[in-house]
């Protein structure tokens, strides 16, 4: 059976929320994990990640939801800045199915304007019990535009080199640097290939770090 965090559902009908303290990157994870949780409790084949770092630690997405889909979260509390966000805007267009920005109440009708109108929003508000209701403003759709290239850079070189073997396309490429390997996979396979090769490597890929979750009712 399910455990069911206590997550509030969302409700924008309180009033006096914005009189309430501020949101910070850490309730906000806090509350969005126990919502995936919840939501994915069912589901065997979810993997929640943190810290999942793109373009070889070029900047990292604070969470993703991997299973049929690669969907990218990313968290602005009231504490933070916008500043860094055209670049990640930039990076996680190239990589993401879905992506969803999470930002505290202060940021709303910024983020409205520079994200992308494909992201998912949504606002965390704090509470009157020093929690966080988490409010879906827009929902995400799919990736209009994603790169193959930058997709495959989420694997590891020795797992670039086992697709490339499983495609009879790594004559030539298994001593070269990882840049080569990368743009072999890209040149010979189709994107749909590599999305569903990525999303097995990242939810069953042993050894990988300590803060994996697997979302599911039995694990």
């Amino acid at each position: 059976m399910c455990e069911r965090p206590g997550v509030p559902l969302p409700n924008s009908s309180s009033s006096h929320l914005n009189t309430l303290p501020e949101t910070s990157d850490r309730l906000i994870r806090v509350y969005l994990r126990q919502f995936l949780s919840r939501k994915y409790c069912n589901d065997p084949d979810t993997v929640v990640l943190e810290e999942l770092g793109l373009r070889h630690g070029y900047c990292r997405v604070d969470l993703v939801v991997v299973n049929g889909n690669l969907h990218g979260f990313e968290i602005k509390s009231d504490r933070d800045t916008l500043k860094r966000l055209a670049r990640q805007v930039e990076t996680y267009n190239r990589v993401f199915d879905l992506i969803t920005i999470v930002v505290g109440d202060r940021h709303t009708e910024q983020a409205l304007r520079v994200s992308p109108r494909w992201w998912g929003l949504q606002v965390a508000k704090r509470d009157s019990q020093d929690g966080v209701q988490l409010i879906q403003v827009r929902e995400p759709i799919d990736n209009p535009s994603p790169d193959k290239l930058a997709i495959a850079k989420l694997l590891w070189r020795e797992e670039a080199i086992e697709l490339l073997e499983g495609l009879r396309a790594a004559d030539g490429v298994r001593s070269c640097p990882r840049c080569f390997v990368y743009s072999r996979l890209a040149e010979v396979a189709e994107i749909d290939v590599i999305r569903s090769y990525v999303r097995d490597r990242l939810r069953y890929r042993k050894g990988w770090r300590s803060d994996e979750r697997q979302m599911s009712s039995g694990d």
